[in-house]
């Protein structure tokens, strides 16, 4: 058996709280953790200041991934089929920079491999991908009440409109990269 390839991944498809439970579900995906990315305010921001608008963070998850198992790509084309990467600073009824599309990369190679995605996708689209590339410069893990939402909550309102679709996507489009558990 061949020993994992732990790697990390950093993107934001607007409300973590939908791009933490489509991850969770992925073969290959060690964990997922909801936080914030991408701002211009020091110091670790509180939920109540990211949905203000005013920090500039994003609401992101960083994926801890098995490269053995599934690729940094293949996560990126999930990424891009389970969001509209064509909204800017938008996804649904959620609206605001701290909702914007986007791959922090962790380094080159990530970067190349995502604005080779993001060029391959476009051709599904009828809009322009809007999805900001940008370097991971810190990552703030979100409050404990923000991790595993749907887990925790998936009757809730939010979860059953807007996160259940999203993980019906998933399964329809990426049947052959989930957990055998799902």
């Amino acid at each position: 058996m061949k020993t994992k390839q732990l790697e990390q991944a950093t993107v934001g498809g607007g409300c973590f709280w939908c791009t933490e439970a489509v991850f969770q579900e992925v073969k290959g995906v060690e964990s997922v953790v909801s936080g914030y990315s991408g701002g211009n305010v020091p110091g670790r921001p509180t939920y109540r200041e990211i949905c203000s608008g005013l920090t500039g963070h994003a609401e992101v998850i960083q994926i801890t991934f098995d490269a053995n198992t599934i690729s940094y790509e293949d996560l990126l084309v999930i990424f891009m089929t389970t969001h509209n990467p064509t909204t800017l600073n938008r996804q649904g009824a959620d609206r605001g920079t701290q909702y914007r599309s986007v791959i922090f990369y962790h380094n080159e190679e990530q970067k190349v491999i995502a604005e080779k995605v993001c060029k391959a996708m476009a051709k599904y689209y009828e809009d322009p991908i809007v999805t900001e590339i940008s370097l991971l410069d810190v990552f703030y893990e979100a409050e404990n009440e923000h991790q595993d939402f749907y887990k925790r909550n998936p009757n809730q309102g939010y979860c059953n409109y807007v996160i259940t679709p999203k993980l019906m996507t998933l399964r329809k489009l990426h049947a052959d990269k989930l957990k055998s558990s799902i």
